[in-house]
Order: structure tokens, then sequence, then C-alpha cells
């Protein structure tokens, strides 16, 4: 399965529901929750037009958001639906993010991702990330996410 960049018309619901049901799994066990939860398919959309959105299989079963910054791009919603784990499906889509970081100009990859979640962490520095940050959510003392970034 080759990742594809998803342009307008695109089916933006598809992409939102796939986030939805691979996000969901952190209900529960992240404090505050997911940002997933004011997420739309008209943001999705958004992003689209902004920044980019790759997207793998036709309904999706692989998406991420990437949005320059001024040293780095970065990655967010990287997802990948629970009948596809295991095949590299992520691994592929750092992959592009990392091609399109050199073709922007960019040094970096940067993620966030929740301190509870050291399952992620983990596959990330697999990947090749290593942590550079600690931040806390607006109205919490002590940290709820942390850093991750690799060079291109």
């Amino acid at each position: 399965m080759t990742p594809h960049q998803a342009l307008d018309p695109y089916d933006w619901p598809a992409v939102l529901r796939l986030i939805q049901t691979e996000f969901a799994s952190m209900e529960g066990r992240i404090d505050p929750p997911s940002s997933m939860h004011a997420l739309t398919a008209e943001a999705i959309a958004g992003q689209a037009r902004r920044g980019e959105v790759w997207v793998t299989g036709t309904p999706p079963v692989a998406c991420m958001i990437l949005t320059p910054k001024p040293q780095a791009l970065y990655l967010g919603k990287l997802a990948v639906a629970g009948t596809h784990r295991g095949k590299g499906l992520a691994r592929t889509l750092v992959e592009v993010a990392a091609t399109r970081a050199r073709a922007l100009g960019l040094p970096v990859l940067e993620l966030q991702t929740r301190v509870e979640l050291v399952g992620n962490h983990a596959a990330f520095r697999a990947m090749g990330f290593a942590e550079v940050g600690r931040s806390a959510h607006p109205g919490y003392d002590r940290a709820t996410s942390l850093t991750f970034q690799r060079a291109v």
C-alpha cells in the first residue's frame, strides 16, 4: 500500500473516522482528553489546504497530518487501523514525512505524544525520534505531552 496525499475533493469524514476510531483507546488513559474530540472533517480538509494530509488505502487505513513550522515539519494525528497494524504503515508514513520535510527545506520532523502513552514513545524511538522536551496543557502543573524530533 502506497501513501498518497489527500486533496480536495476527498472523503474527509473517512479520515476523521479513522482518527476517532484509533485514538479511542486513549479515552480514560490520558488527561486532558485528546484534541481529536474537537476535530471535524472540515478541519481536516482545512489542514489539507494549509499543510498536507497523507493517507494509505481507500478507504484510508492509515493517515497523518503534516504542518510546516519555521524549523520543523510537524507530524500530527498519525493513525493506523488496528486491522492493519504491524505491517509497517506508520513507519512508511514517517518516511514520507521525512521526504516532505527535506523537500520543504526543513531539518527535522517533530511530533508530540502524551506522557501516558509509553507504547507510542517506544514506537517513535524505534523510528529514530528522540525526546527533546516536555510541556503542559493549559491549566496543568505537570507535563502532559512529550515532544519528539528526528533529523531528516
